[in-house]
């Protein structure tokens, strides 16, 4: 078994100790069976989480551009090293058995080479690809998001019906296009308004030309599948730079694709008067001249889902910025098929049909990041200029950026390589600067079950243990992780990474709200330890979580647990006391004893098959009921 590697941003909570309990369990009944059985432990960088954790640590006012890099680095290190040496103190008061000799870290040297290896295997079979493309970007993270990364919340929104003027045509029509939008801000970078092919209502204005309010610059009416005609007028803004439908919209119809905010979310120069403005600002700002202008119609109350950062959850921006991808669909071949056939199981069942309904929807994953904390991308641009008469040797012809040409400084050829190059491949020069952005941390995580035994080598843990048997994880992560590793595992060795996943339940208190820390409701395991004892909190975790179910959990949940444990200690004590009291004593078995051993051996039957099929409640209980009302 690979652990799920807990992130550093702080320390583990009740959902870790119900996964590393249901770890232990199996590990412990594989070594008993007899199996050699490496459970190997690990802990996660996570990338954006715990940058935000730590620029929290800055001194008021202060920001890491403030300190620098080298500086804001250090104090990263200094973090990872107390949270690091924390978690893995409390998994081993957990009762956790794993090989803590093995213990791993995503951004160890060995880790860090597997991950540059990784990209350059992709990028060598044409699967990563640089290109310009409307992103998740979070303005308080300064980076962009994968779509995993998005959380949608409903909220109250407004839905603001604004005139875009027609120029005099001459002709006997309305002299404006009415436009439904939740967002007027954007109306800035508007290159085009667009309308349903089939709808009657406006197919005589397809093709011709509208004023953008405020601004006063003529843009096109376009026809397009993407929209609804039942949403609003059926009239839409199309801001190809600020929305990922509108960028394909521009793409279709080659509209400018124009970027009117900067990356913390204000409006930028291409914004005019209300450059400077945050977004909020700049709305109230510009419905307030639409008003003026006798421009806005009305605003109606509209509920809408709006996407987050899953870190720091402020709402993201669709923003057009230069991104690093890796195409999925035909790394997701392989990873459908093998759990259609069942060489992958999935326990409780259900979990299956959720993985493939996002396999076969899959998107090209965007996995660079704009941070300083990661593993930095293995690509560097050669800036060496030209020296007069020197011949410098063509770059490889498939270009990096879909169809656009790279724009040469100097010499300006791109080399992408696991180890940095000391001199340029193409022309000789020294002059390298390696891609500052960094990998998405799931871009680390996804190699876990071979990285963590030594891929790319062939060590001899690796051509023992992988793949591995078992993995124990939430179901939040299926899409995130699950489904990249399975990904991963065929690509990189051509084998699955492991055979059976089993979903837990998420923890949650006693109203059915996860547990958190930003919700004040979490409880820390050695709390509970302290107060109750680590087998009365394994014991009680798992007597409350049936298969897949999530468990609400309280303190006094835990009472449960100690008094179990009570019961074993004192009904050992009586035996032992009895053994003392009739040593001399030599006594046949009677009916009793018969009937107690062979519903013991019914217990040892039923505990094993219930573990075999990943009903841990079930065997639980099992042992419970016996002992407790049978036994006791």
């Amino acid at each position: 078994i690979s652990m799920p590697p807990p992130n550093v941003t702080d320390i583990l909570h009740l959902g870790h100790a119900l996964n590393i309990t249901i770890q232990d369990i199996y590990i412990r009944w594989k070594r008993i069976q007899g199996y050699e059985a490496l459970w190997v432990p690990g802990v996660d960088h996570a990338s954006i989480a715990t940058q935000v954790v730590v620029e929290k640590q800055l001194p008021e006012g202060k920001t890491k551009e403030d300190i620098g890099r080298e500086k804001f680095l250090e104090m990263l290190w200094n973090w990872v090293g107390e949270k690091k040496s924390y978690i893995l103190g409390q998994l081993k008061r957990l009762g956790c058995s794993a090989d803590f000799r093995r213990t791993k870290f995503t951004l160890d040297p060995d880790l860090s080479l597997a991950v540059r290896e990784a990209f350059v295997r992709l990028y060598e079979k044409g699967l990563i690809y640089r290109g310009d493309y409307v992103v998740n970007w979070c303005p308080r993270c300064q980076t962009a998001l994968s779509n995993e990364e998005v959380e949608y919340e409903e909220e109250n929104g407004k839905l603001y019906y604004i005139k875009y003027r027609i120029p005099d045509t001459g002709c006997r029509m309305p002299d404006y296009l009415m436009v439904a939008t939740t967002r007027p801000e954007t109306m800035l970078g508007d290159t085009a308004v667009a309308v349903h092919p089939d709808d009657g209502r406006y197919k005589k204005y397809i093709g011709s030309c509208i004023l953008l309010p405020l601004v006063e610059r003529e843009i096109p009416v376009i026809a397009d599948s993407l929209v609804d005609p039942k949403f609003g007028t059926g009239v839409v803004k199309v801001t190809p730079a600020h929305d990922a439908n509108d960028f394909e919209m521009g793409i279709k119809n080659g509209l400018e694709k124009i970027i009117i905010m900067d990356k913390r979310g204000k409006i930028n120069e291409n914004g005019g008067k209300y450059a400077g403005l945050s977004r909020e600002e700049a709305r109230e700002a510009i419905v307030e001249d639409l008003k003026k202008e006798g421009l806005l119609e009305k605003v109606k109350p509209y509920k809408h889902s709006v996407g987050h950062c899953y870190r720091c959850h402020i709402a993201i921006e669709p923003y057009l910025s230069r991104q690093w991808f890796v195409r999925m669909k035909e790394l997701a071949a392989p990873a459908i098929d093998a759990v259609e056939k069942g060489e992958i199981k999935f326990y409780p069942k259900r979990w299956k049909n959720v993985y493939l309904a996002w396999m076969k929807n899959i998107r090209d994953w965007c996995i660079s990041r704009q941070l300083w904390w990661g593993h930095q991308i293995p690509v560097y641009y050669c800036k060496q200029e030209k020296i007069k008469n020197q011949k410098f040797h063509p770059a490889p012809k498939r270009s990096l950026v879909r169809g656009k040409k790279i724009k040469k400084i100097g010499c300006g050829n791109i080399i992408v390589a696991a180890e940095k190059p000391e001199k340029c491949p193409y022309c000789g020069g020294d002059n390298l600067v390696q891609d500052p952005d960094v990998l998405d941390t799931w871009f680390s995580a996804w190699l876990w079950p071979f990285s963590t035994l030594g891929w790319p080598k062939k060590t001899p843990e690796f051509n023992y243990f992988y793949p591995t048997d078992l993995l124990v994880t939430g179901p939040e992560i299926i899409f995130f992780w699950v489904a990249r590793m399975i990904m991963a595992g065929y690509f990189f060795t051509g084998s699955y990474p492991f055979r059976n996943v089993y979903i837990h339940g998420t923890v949650r208190d006693r109203i059915g709200r996860k547990m958190s820390k930003s919700l004040g409701n979490g409880i820390d395991p050695l709390d509970i330890i302290e107060q109750y004892g680590t087998d009365a909190l394994r014991f009680s975790i798992l007597a409350v979580a049936g298969e897949g179910q999530d468990p609400r959990i309280e303190e006094r949940t835990f009472e449960l647990g100690r008094n179990f444990c009570n019961k074993l200690w004192n009904a050992k004590r009586l035996l032992e006391m009895l053994k003392e009291e009739h040593k001399e004593a030599h006594c046949e078995p009677d009916l009793a004893d018969k009937w107690i051993s062979s519903r013991l051996s019914g217990v040892i039957r039923d505990v094993e098959r219930a573990l075999q099929r990943y009903r841990l409640h079930e065997a639980v209980m099992c042992m419970y009921d016996f002992f407790w009302h049978e036994y006791c």
